[in-house]
């Protein structure tokens, strides 16, 4: 039997960016994503336009998530879960580390009842 060389295997940071969204959108009590809110900074950040933002520092990666959430939801165990739920699926699918999950909560959907 011949014995094949390991590769090398990358993982593009929109794939991260990926897993992060879907992640944070499949956790109970999550609305939306909304746009990573700032100055000219935001537009060297890798997803900044979907809510979440990716950075990596020797296969670590760092999360940051802007969710709007829905009403009537406690939002501390909602973010406790988001922060769970991307790091799981970022470490099972990647295998690599997570750094941090930050969450920031820029909005309560309110639907039709807004007043």
């Amino acid at each position: 039997m011949t014995e094949i060389t390991q590769g090398r295997t990358t993982v593009s940071p929109e794939v991260l960016t990926t897993i992060a969204r879907l992640s944070a959108l499949g956790v109970p009590g999550v609305s939306r994503l909304a746009p990573v809110p700032g100055g000219v900074n935001r537009f060297f950040k890798r997803g900044a336009g979907d809510g979440v933002r990716i950075e990596t520092e020797e296969n670590v990666v760092f999360v940051d998530l802007h969710l709007v959430l829905k009403q009537d939801i406690n939002i501390r165990e909602v973010s406790r879960n988001v922060q769970q739920n991307v790091a799981r699926a970022i470490e099972d699918m990647v295998g690599m580390d997570v750094g941090h999950v930050n969450i920031h909560i820029e909005d309560v959907d309110y639907g039709d009842n807004e007043a």
